[in-house]
C-alpha cells in the first residue's frame, strides 16, 4: 500500500482514530536516542569534572548576552 492509499484511506476514519494515528505518529518522531543520551552525559559529566578542578572556564549569562 503506497502513501497516498494509507492517506485516502486514514481520511475516512473517525476523528478520534485519525487523533490516534496522528498522536503516534508524532510520538515515533520524538523517540529518545540513547547512545546520544549517552554521550551527552559523559560529556557532561567531564566538562562539570574540568570546572571543579579549574581546568575549564566558565562565562556568565550577562558576559554571553551582553550587546
Amino acid at each position: 500500500m503506497g502513501l497516498n492509499e494509507i492517506i485516502s484511506e486514514a481520511l475516512t476514519l473517525k476523528p478520534q482514530e485519525r487523533y490516534q494515528i496522528i498522536e503516534n505518529l508524532v510520538l515515533s518522531l520524538n523517540q529518545p536516542n540513547l547512545a546520544i543520551d549517552k554521550l551527552w552525559i559523559e560529556e557532561s559529566q567531564k566538562r562539570l569534572q574540568a570546572i571543579k578542578e579549574g581546568k575549564l572556564k566558565t562565562v556568565s549569562y550577562q558576559d554571553v548576552f551582553a550587546s
